[in-house]
């Protein structure tokens, strides 16, 4: 039986992002059985709830994955490899987070989720950044092919590092549908608007981890201006927990004087966010630079309309449901604010395009394109 090892180490470690990406695509693979002896591999050591909720058992290290980090890419020591701990030889290894844990499978793939780090030196803290600008490409050069979240990072890994475009397969993200769909329960939604301290007003959703490439300076500058301008009611909500340069974001709503109107309620619950996204009036989402964009369509799962850029990747997963401005530009966030908060008519033809866009963001989607590469891959 062909053997293939995922690193599933993003799907344990993290919540949000390219954990939640890495568990709705390896889930929905076990659930398809493709008749392969697949394998878990976790760097660092797991508890039993991690085991518990994985789909498939956990190969884990002993070796913590910090140090496993040092060993592997900082000191570049080829040992000790992912087969010592999945129990032998591989036909087929996919690292699913940027770079290439050692191995001697047979086909490596490698999973690049955007190269926001190419374009934005603050999209990640210094040691950080230069640690990705060292060891992605070298994984790169070593990968058999390469799994991107989206035409565009596809496009960029041609561009910025001739990478061939046969030697990539898009594998775009999804959506559980059950989980992510519209909550018209006004119960549940006043509940969701109680926890987070929300209130009664309308309010605007903007959702990510507090860190520069998400543009919420910018946001709360042209909420400013929509204020003012079109007199809106609304306040602005930004969910999400602190990154790094988050000190700025603060500060400007201290400076502007938005204090009352501009919330912060920190992370949210998983659980909370569908009635999150549907209590919204609408999903601001102007980030400077993404690899997929989940959570816009997991806004627009739940029949929310979605501002956000027009640029990287955004387009492809907003596609009809959204509203496009410049991300760079103050003045083009504020109109699309202003517009899309006086404009109910636009806010449902948003919505109605946007259920449909979202309805092709499945897991299992995902799931049947990430197979085929293992079979192409395989087949080589």
């Amino acid at each position: 039986m062909t053997v293939i090892a995922v690193d599933y180490t993003p799907a344990v470690r993290q919540q949000a992002g390219i954990g939640r990406i890495v568990r709705g695509q390896i889930e929905a693979v076990v659930r398809l059985n493709p008749g392969y002896d697949l394998r878990l591999f976790v760097a660092g050591p797991v508890n039993a709830a991690q085991r518990s909720g994985a789909p498939l058992p956990l190969h884990a290290t002993p070796i913590s994955e910090r140090n496993l980090v040092r060993i592997w890419h900082r000191l570049d020591i080829g040992l000790p490899r992912v087969e010592w701990f999945t129990g032998g030889p591989l036909d087929l290894f996919h690292a699913t987070d940027f770079v290439l844990a050692p191995t001697r499978a047979r086909r490596k793939l490698l999973t690049i989720h955007d190269l926001a780090f190419l374009f934005y030196p603050d999209a990640a803290l210094p040691s950080l950044h230069h640690y990705l600008n060292v060891v992605v490409p070298r994984s790169v050069r070593r990968a058999d092919g390469i799994i991107a979240d989206s035409h565009h990072t596809a496009r960029d890994l041609t561009e910025q590092w001739g990478v061939p475009p046969e030697r990539i397969t898009v594998v775009q993200g999804g959506v559980d549908h059950s989980h992510f769909r519209p909550v018209r329960d006004l119960q549940r939604q006043r509940q969701v608007r109680e926890r987070y301290a929300i209130g009664d007003r309308p309010f605007i959703l903007a959702l990510s981890r507090l860190e520069p490439r998400k543009n919420f300076t910018r946001l709360i500058e042209a909420f400013a201006l929509a204020r003012a301008e079109a007199n809106l009611p609304h306040r602005l909500v930004i969910a999400g927990s602190k990154g790094w340069l988050y000190e700025a974001i603060f500060r400007r709503v201290e400076e502007l004087r938005l204090r009352e109107h501009v919330h912060f309620p920190g992370f949210i619950d998983d659980t909370d966010l569908p009635a999150l996204y549907s209590a919204a009036e609408f999903f601001a989402y102007p980030s400077l630079y993404e690899g997929f964009g989940l959570p816009i369509v997991e806004a627009l799962a739940c029949g929310t309309p979605v501002l956000t850029g027009d640029n990287s990747c955004l387009p492809e997963a907003g596609g009809p449901g959204a509203l496009y401005v410049k991300a760079e530009e103050v003045h083009s966030i504020a109109e699309g604010l202003a517009r899309l908060a006086t404009d109910e008519a636009l806010r449902r033809q948003l919505r109605e395009a946007g259920l449909q866009h979202a309805a092709h963001f499945t897991w299992e989607r995902s799931a049947r394109r990430l197979l085929e590469a293992y079979e192409r891959f395989l087949a080589m």
